[in-house]
């Protein structure tokens, strides 16, 4: 999934979260205005419920008034204490239904009314006490019509100011409901264009998200069918290198018959009839004998190149400073008649194939044997040391590997050449020059190759040459390797 997400434009998935992230800012917008609206309202729609509380209080003071004024006028006329039955209940009520206006909101002008309600209300039910107080006590009859007289002019005060707060509240009524409807409307409205916004944004990134998921599909499929022409191709690759390596393997392997009876023949033909021969005839049978033996070195490297990936060999831990040392002691002779001086240092222990060790040290030490100076004695050094597979872009991060470097202060070569030296067959000088087929460092590049690593040289004409190889540590031990590739080969025969 990440290798075809890195091939897709990023700009798309920009959309598609900018999409997402405007809906989610609109939701949360939506919501603030909506509760900053619905508040408004319910401030709006508060007020009309205080007005009809306002209304119905008022009415209920009036009402308990004019109860409190017939009880007592009922009392007065007939000194009978039943019309005063519900005279204290009345004054308690009146008193709790103005305290209970006072608590309600309203502007300065109905708090003021509220104010002389309330003491138009005191001075009333004062009035009325007074009126039982003269009956009880039997005072002059004259009296009584002037408390009577005063107690109406009261009334008529409670009455006129509850009028002018009913016809207040009256006249503001339909403009307070148009303000409360209209606060409604804008909530509906404000609710329905955010949604509205919110519905289209979300439209609008769900079509986005639904073309690049077709778009990632789409090319996903491709991947899919270029991993499957893929997998085809290395099948085949692969079939067709097994086959050239058989071929390679058997053709050699069947040459060497014809070669051997070349070579028994020629030296019959030396052995009895030597001194037939002239001068001419004794060169050209040296030729062919030659030639003989330089065709029967050809064979042998290229089976030993072909049985790289023919042999089956399991990976074993393998000490290189032994496989060196053996190599050493096994060129003794070549090396004490050249006068080299070989240093070994210390060698690590390496998961690897035995065999193909010996054949990748032998080349590369016998190469350096090849190819030293005439007037130096060769000079050669092995040495090792870790590194980490993320400091070579062919290798795997995070893996152990080996960095073994074999160095001389040989003739050296021209590193344009670098690529040219590691192929079958490929000669940087003469054939009369330096003896050998051309396959060694391509037996060496294999070999490297098969183990999963990496092979290299540093060099300049004369200056000497350098070769790097970089072998893993531990061939099996990491989910995370590379499944080993086998690289084709050019074959030519020159």
């Amino acid at each position: 999934m990440s290798v075809f997400g890195r091939l897709l434009p990023t700009h798309i998935d920009k959309k598609i979260s900018v999409g997402f992230v405007l809906a989610l800012v609109l939701i949360a917008t939506g919501f603030v205005l909506t509760l900053y609206s619905y508040n408004w309202y319910r401030e709006d729609s508060k007020t009309i419920e205080d007005t009809h509380l306002l209304r119905n209080r008022l009415t209920n003071v009036l009402l308990r008034l004019r109860e409190i004024e017939t009880g007592v006028r009922g009392y007065v006329f007939s000194k009978d204490t039943l019309y005063l039955e519900n005279y204290a209940r009345n004054i308690q009520l009146v008193k709790q239904e103005i305290s209970e206006l006072q608590k309600v909101n309203h502007d300065e002008l109905i708090a003021a009314r509220i104010d002389s309600l309330e003491t138009l209300a005191k001075i009333k039910m004062q009035i009325a006490q007074r009126q039982m107080a003269a009956v009880k006590n039997r005072e002059e009859a004259s009296v009584l019509p002037v408390y009577m007289r005063i107690d109406k002019l009261r009334m008529d005060d409670v009455s006129r100011v509850v009028n002018e707060m009913l016809e207040r509240e009256q006249v503001l009524m339909p403009e307070r409901r148009d303000v409360a409807k209209q606060s409604f409307q804008n909530t509906v409205i404000l609710i329905f264009v955010v949604s509205f916004l919110t519905f289209v944004t979300m439209v609008v990134s769900f079509n986005l998200l639904d073309k690049e998921l077709g778009r990632r599909q789409q090319v996903e499929d491709q991947l899919r069918a270029y991993e499957e022409e893929l997998k085809e191709n290395i099948r085949q690759l692969k079939a067709s290198n097994e086959e050239l390596e058989r071929f390679a393997f058997v053709a050699s392997h069947d040459l060497q018959e014809p070669l051997r009876k070349i070579q028994a023949f020629g030296d019959l033909l030396e052995q009895r009839y030597n001194s037939q021969f002239d001068a001419s005839g004794l060169e050209f049978l040296r030729k062919i004998t030659a030639s003989a033996e330089r065709m029967s070195k050809m064979i042998k490297d290229l089976l030993n190149f072909s049985r790289i990936s023919i042999a089956q060999e399991e990976f074993r831990p393998i000490n290189l400073a032994e496989v060196v040392n053996r190599i050493v002691d096994d060129q003794e002779l070549r090396i004490k008649a050249l006068g080299a001086l070989v240093k070994v240092d210390p060698l690590p222990i390496i998961e690897a194939v035995p065999s193909q060790m010996d054949h990748l040290f032998s080349n590369l030490l016998s190469n350096a044997l090849k190819f030293s100076a005439q007037d130096e004695k060769p000079l050669i050094r092995i040495s090792a040391e870790a590194v980490d597979g993320a400091d070579y872009p062919e290798l795997i991060g995070g893996k152990t590997y080996y960095k073994i470097t074999i160095e001389d202060n040989g003739i050296g070569f021209d590193e344009k050449y670098l690529d040219h030296i590691f192929k079958v067959f490929q000669r940087l000088h003469g054939k009369t020059s330096y003896e050998g087929t051309g396959i060694g460092l391509a037996i060496c590049k294999k070999v490297v190759m098969y183990h999963k690593g990496h092979i290299t040289a540093q060099s300049e004409p004369n200056q000497g040459a350098t070769f790097v190889i970089i072998l893993p540590e531990k061939q099996l031990n990491y989910e995370h390797d590379r499944a080993i590739t086998n690289e084709t080969h050019s074959y030519s025969v020159s």
